[in-house]
């Protein structure tokens, strides 16, 4: 029973693959809202679980957000089609258009249903909602974006997902007030170059995904256990590395992407929009900073009352991309001149 589970969690994930690809790679708009309902029913499988009430209300609350999405998106591709030479209207669509893309990626201010799904879902399928969902709707708004919405949308993105992280206590919402953060950064990089986005993706994927390795391998969701649970030294410094790195801090790898990025808005004079952004980033660093905190201060032994062993094999890979995030900006920035 158990390897059939695996083997058809592998064969969702396949599909879920192979949807990206039929909408990155489609001709027709049509082409791309099936690749995206395609993604919509390989990954409710993927997350559902009847043995758990949380996961189940997650999924059903995804599959229905996700409905209305791509409800909104098919609306907008007829009305296209039949109002196809109305100028006037073109204007409208677009915006529409971009409003089902930016829903179904969970931006602000469609972001309602993101933290509430997050927080019922595992740490897998987490990395799966944060990274892999959001590359087919960010590479069809490249297609045909509105410039001055999707600037708005991006200051709303960076400063909901930096207030918003404030007062959580929970660590899977607090990764999800992050990543609708890194969204702002996504779309700007958008804006520039989809060699860009495809680069400052590569990096938040990568980072995130050793936040929740990190994570799932402690069995830890919420800021209290950082000081209940009795942690080696390792693994506090790899969460204090991954996490600064994550908030895009020098010297570690999170902030070459930022700092391209900040470099081209700079040169194209979005001075105003890169404050913001740098901003926003100063307050995500501030609550990161307060997990750390935490981790490494509160030393109240009768708190102690589990201890945490990880395999040294699994500690080692954490520790390689804890290497990877020092080092790797200090080597990168030797191409990068």
């Amino acid at each position: 029973m158990y390897l059939n589970l695996n083997s058809n969690k592998m064969f969702f994930l396949f599909i879920l693959f192979f949807s990206t690809l039929i909408s990155i790679s489609s001709t027709s708009w049509f082409g791309c809202w099936i690749g995206l309902e395609i993604n919509l029913l390989s990954f409710i499988p993927l997350i559902s679980n009847s043995n758990n009430i949380l996961t189940s209300e997650a999924s059903l609350k995804y599959f229905l957000v996700q409905s209305i999405a791509s409800i909104n998106l098919l609306f907008c591709i007829i009305l296209k089609m039949i109002l196809m030479n109305n100028f006037e209207m073109n204007n409208i669509i677009s915006i529409m258009i971009n409003s089902s893309l930016l829903m179904k990626m969970g931006s602000a201010p469609f972001h309602f249903w993101f933290p509430n799904i997050v927080e019922g879902l595992s740490w897998f399928n987490n990395f799966i909602l944060m990274s892999w969902q959001k590359i087919t709707p960010i590479i069809l708004l490249s297609y045909y974006f509105n410039n001055n919405f999707i600037i708005i949308i991006i200051i709303m993105n960076a400063t909901i997902g930096a207030i918003g992280g404030l007062n959580q206590t929970s660590l899977r919402k607090l990764l999800a007030f992050s990543s609708i953060n890194n969204l702002s950064w996504m779309l700007s990089s958008m804006m520039i170059s989809e060699n860009l986005w495809m680069f400052y993706f590569f990096m938040y994927s990568f980072m995130i995904s050793i936040m929740c390795m990190l994570f799932y391998f402690m069995n830890m969701f919420f800021i209290n256990q950082l000081f209940f649970i009795n942690m080696n030294y390792m693994i506090k410094l790899s969460m204090f590395i991954n996490f600064l790195s994550l908030g895009g801090l020098p010297p570690f790898i999170g902030f070459f992407p930022k700092w391209i990025i900040i470099n081209f808005l700079m040169n194209n004079n979005f001075i105003i929009l890169t404050f913001i952004l740098i901003m926003m980033s100063l307050i995500m660093l501030f609550f990161y900073i307060r997990i750390l905190y935490s981790s490494f201060m509160f030393n109240y032994l009768k708190l102690k009352w589990m201890k945490i062993y990880i395999k040294n094999s699994k500690m080692n890979i954490i520790n390689f991309f804890s290497l990877i995030s020092i080092f790797g900006m200090i080597l990168s920035t030797f191409f990068y001149l």
